[in-house]
């Protein structure tokens, strides 16, 4: 274990072999979780900087500023970083929904025995 890393207050965050670390983006009011993604060295950088959202996509290899097409960007309220500094969790107020299919969460579907349904289904009890 390095103390310095895991008990200290310095920012040393520990990237994967991609030079990445994962974001989890919850609402900083609700806490409903809004979306997972990866940060690169710049775009936590940019996101400190900024105060707005900013992730490295893998499919695209390229930095990008949630909400820059759509207008729903993320105003960063808070940023923390775990313990072992590899992982990053932002409080965020989005201006408007945050997955790209136009859903509140991109976390919209559950998983059942008899396969998907929507989280916001009426009648649907979340524990079956």
């Amino acid at each position: 274990m390095d103390d310095a890393r895991d008990r200290g207050l310095t920012l040393n965050p520990k990237y994967d072999d991609h030079g990445l670390i994962t974001a989890v983006v919850t609402h900083v009011t609700s806490g409903e979780v809004l979306m997972v993604a990866h940060m690169n060295a710049q775009a936590l950088a940019l996101t400190v900087e900024t105060g707005l959202a900013h992730f490295w996509s893998r499919s695209r290899q390229s930095l990008w500023k949630k909400g820059e097409s759509s207008g729903h960007m993320l105003g960063v309220r808070d940023i923390r970083i775990d313990c072992d500094q590899d992982a990053v969790w932002v409080l965020a107020e989005p201006a408007g929904p945050t997955c790209h299919t136009g859903a509140r969460s991109c976390f919209f579907r559950r998983i059942r025995p008899d396969g998907l349904s929507a989280v916001d289904e009426p009648g649907v009890d979340a524990a079956h």
